[in-house]
């Protein structure tokens, strides 16, 4: 088994609290992914500075492939944070080398010879993922919290399994999970915060609520289900064995 996480990195750097931490949607989701066992790669471009050694070292130690992560001459991608207590609050981004990311020949045909692809609506890579998904790809894609995002019916007919960001249960959510699920994707699964979550396979709606937990940072938490969530998919975990413990049928 082969994952792909391909598209925007950065590291968030907290300037009150004097610290910086690599991220990114699909980092969070492989060093998760890494950590389950399952072999992951990163495609995507650092500069050649200090955030940039920082993010490959860290995803060295995490034992993911960095052989398609390309450092460039420049500054690595860069978004500002602070904390309202223990919630992230998204300051100014400083794209620097992702701005002008894009993948090669090269990439193209390596990330080919992977079993899924993980990105996002900042990957940079959406007109890309018919072609993979020809090559027999299967697409993750985390729309996060831009449920409304004008591309979003573009992209859905080219993914294997959507995820999105809400903030409650409610019936707006419910009828876009089954909109969103005509398009095709085999499962679509939204994430609601303290709420817990909501997936649904276009026969059956789940919900499951929260596990508990000491929160410093909400930082990574979506991506950290969604890699826990489709590693129970990797192993084919049905909706019969993981119903049980992650989700339970909604009624």
């Amino acid at each position: 088994m082969k994952v792909a996480g391909v598209g925007f990195c950065c590291v968030d750097v907290y300037e009150k609290l004097g610290k910086c931490y690599p991220t990114g949607n699909g980092i969070d989701f492989v060093i998760h992914l890494s950590r389950f066992g399952i072999q992951t790669t990163v495609v995507s471009v650092v500069g050649n500075d200090p955030y940039g050694t920082m993010m490959v070292d860290t995803l060295c130690k995490e034992g993911i492939d960095t052989s398609r992560l390309r450092v460039a001459e420049g500054e690595t991608a860069v978004f500002k944070m602070d904390l309202n207590e223990n919630d992230r609050v998204h300051g100014e981004l400083i794209e620097g080398v992702m701005k002008h990311f894009y993948l090669n020949e090269e990439d193209l045909t390596f990330i080919q010879e992977h079993d899924y692809l993980h990105t996002d609506l900042f990957g940079k890579i959406i007109d890309l993922l018919p072609l993979f998904r020809k090559k027999g790809v299967s697409i993750i894609f985390d729309f996060s919290r831009f449920l409304e995002n004008k591309d979003v019916d573009f992209i859905l007919p080219h993914v294997d399994y959507a995820f999105f960001s809400y903030e409650r249960h409610d019936s707006y959510i419910i009828a876009y999970m089954k909109w969103a699920k005509r398009f095709g994707p085999k499962i679509v699964t939204v994430t609601l915060g303290q709420n817990g979550s909501l997936a649904y396979d276009g026969e059956n709606m789940y919900r499951q609520d929260i596990v508990p937990v000491q929160v410093i940072n909400t930082v990574g938490a979506g991506d950290s289900f969604i890699a826990g969530f489709m590693y129970g998919v990797m192993n084919n975990h049905d909706k019969c064995t993981y119903a049980p413990y992650f989700l339970r049928r909604y009624l």
